[in-house]
């Protein structure tokens, strides 16, 4: 298939330090034949050309909390009626989670600088402040020598990685819900994570796969054995990924 993508804003605001703010972005991908194979909504903060210069009001878009589970696509072809569990590693299905189960993923891995630069220029993220060290040294704004800030989309790949150990037949992200990156992480921390079951929820007329729903967060340099997560004061000081997805899962 060949993949293309456009784009449409939707909402601004900007933020209180009067640097920088948030674009929300409808963006939608089709393939050859025109037809829709992902659509979502996200957000990004990004620097004013002139930080003096007026803005106009805040336009904040409203956003479903989640992807109705009527909405979820199932790829065509897949079926999971001859899932072997043994090869897959683990003997846990859809039916074996319960709403409100936490799972500590137990394990920890440490970010270098050169494997998230490679995953950044990869991931095809043109924002600098991610790989140039020489423009983060000149760089006013950071009053510089300020370390290069590891991408988000490599902390979401690492949680992802993480999670298979405990969630290891979830083999399909059907929808993102939300997501937060909620703290910066930089090369030498080490990520670790853990999810909470928050719904599960039966396929329309498939017995052979279920959708778990998933939150997901990663910490910086703390084990997750006590599950460190949102609290009513925001997040624990060492959460810097807050994910809300769909899993689905052989049943």
């Amino acid at each position: 298939d060949t993949l293309s993508t456009s784009s449409e804003v939707i909402g601004l605001r900007e933020l209180s330090n009067g640097k920088s703010g948030i674009v929300y972005v409808h963006s939608t991908g089709v393939n050859q034949r025109h037809e829709v194979v992902i659509d979502y909504v996200r957000w990004v903060m990004v620097r004013k050309r002139d930080e003096a210069a007026p803005t106009r009001a805040a336009t904040v878009p409203d956003l479903r909390s989640a992807v109705a589970v009527g909405d979820l696509a199932i790829p065509a072809g897949l079926n999971f009626s001859n899932y072997n569990c043994e090869l897959a590693g683990s003997k846990h299905l859809w039916d074996d989670y319960h709403v409100g189960e936490k799972i500590d993923h137990v394990d920890g891995m440490t970010i270098e600088e050169a494997e998230h630069m490679m995953a950044t220029r990869l991931y095809q993220n043109t924002a600098e402040v991610h790989f140039n060290q020489y423009m983060q040294n000149s760089d006013s704004n950071t009053g510089g020598a300020q370390r290069r800030l590891v991408y988000g989309g490599h902390v979401i790949s690492l949680a992802r990685a993480l999670s298979f150990n405990g969630l290891a037949n979830g083999v399909k992200i059907a929808a993102i819900n939300a997501g937060r990156h909620v703290a910066p992480c930089y090369a030498g921390h080490t990520v670790f994570a853990w999810s909470e079951i928050l719904d599960k929820a039966e396929i329309p007329g498939r017995r052979d796969v279920g959708a778990l729903r998933v939150r997901l967060f990663a910490t910086k340099d703390q084990p997750c054995a006590d599950f460190p997560g949102a609290t009513e004061d925001g997040h624990h000081p060492a959460v810097i990924l807050d994910m809300d997805y769909w899993l689905l899962m052989g049943r």
